[in-house]
């Protein structure tokens, strides 16, 4: 049976050395690293998408219907939005999710134009690398929430085991958002992974806190992800393959392989990031 897949993070590697783009750096051989770490079976498979069209091609290969690509806009690390729209302009398997800072004084007039302008489905922050790092219930990081509920985009919050300090990445501040922004969609990147039961608990309290779990799914711990969409949370995980950390068409076969229950992949793999992102494929 074929399934529609919508693959909620993937960035191609040749937008930043970080991703891989250059052989020979420090930066390329963490992308390998980092690969092995998360069961890539080849650790430089990331090395195919040297452009946009080698990119698509991969996605159409794996089987994956959309993907979604993500800016990035931190202190050390900026993938901006117009570079985001210039990859996804010419090709509608691809949807953008624009990235803001929200330390920087531009922050809300960068994230109005990225929906308003550009089209971008939703913004991603990333408080626990900001300079200071910041707890996803900072009162700094409200405005961005409200320019979400404003605009009716969700906002994207990545944390996980990379992020600078861990205690920044603990699922308990989410809680507190998802308390004060009932209306707001709010989706873990990484899943929040370690703190997978934590996660899994506030995801059960608040309906609008939605997880993907990405590359962290397939780490000690991640089935509990597995065991959550096939009781409450079928309606609030969605799926990723991390790209370039992780191969597509492997990390699709690995996911569908991990114990889910047919009548709940569906929504996982498509449904879930269709209704999310208000898609119309």
């Amino acid at each position: 049976m074929t399934r529609k897949i919508i693959d909620m993070r993937s960035r191609p590697a040749f937008v930043h050395d970080f991703y891989g783009a250059t052989p020979g750096t420090g930066e390329y051989e963490v992308a390998k690293w980092l690969n092995r770490r998360v069961g890539s079976k080849h650790d430089e498979h990331f090395t195919r998408s040297v452009n946009t069209e080698a990119f698509v091609a991969e996605i159409r290969e794996a089987g994956i219907t959309a993907a979604v690509v993500v800016g990035r806009d931190t202190p050390n690390l900026i993938v901006s939005n117009a570079q985001v729209l210039e990859i996804i302009a010419p090709h509608p398997e691809l949807i953008g999710i624009a990235s803001v800072d929200p330390q920087k004084p531009d922050a809300l007039d960068e994230l109005e134009r990225a929906v308003k302008q550009f089209g971008l489905r939703g913004v991603n922050i990333e408080p626990g690398f900001g300079n200071p790092p910041l707890h996803a219930d900072d009162p700094l990081l409200y405005p961005v929430y409200e320019a979400c509920v404003g605009l009716n985009v969700p906002v994207f919050l990545m944390s996980g085991p990379t992020t600078p300090d861990l205690d920044y990445a603990r699922p308990e501040a989410v809680g507190r958002v998802a308390r004060a922004f009932p209306q707001l969609p709010i989706v873990c990147y990484h899943g929040f992974y370690p703190y997978v039961n934590e996660v899994i608990g506030v995801a059960f309290r608040y309906d609008n806190v939605y997880l993907v779990p990405d590359m962290y799914i397939f780490l000690p711990g991640g089935r509990l992800y597995v065991e959550a969409a096939n009781g409450f949370l079928r309606d609030q995980l969605l799926f990723g393959s991390s790209y370039p950390f992780r191969a597509m068409a492997q990390t699709v076969g690995d996911f569908l392989n991990l114990g889910f229950q047919d009548d709940v992949l569906d929504g996982v793999l498509f449904n879930n990031a269709k209704r999310l992102l208000g898609l119309d494929i």
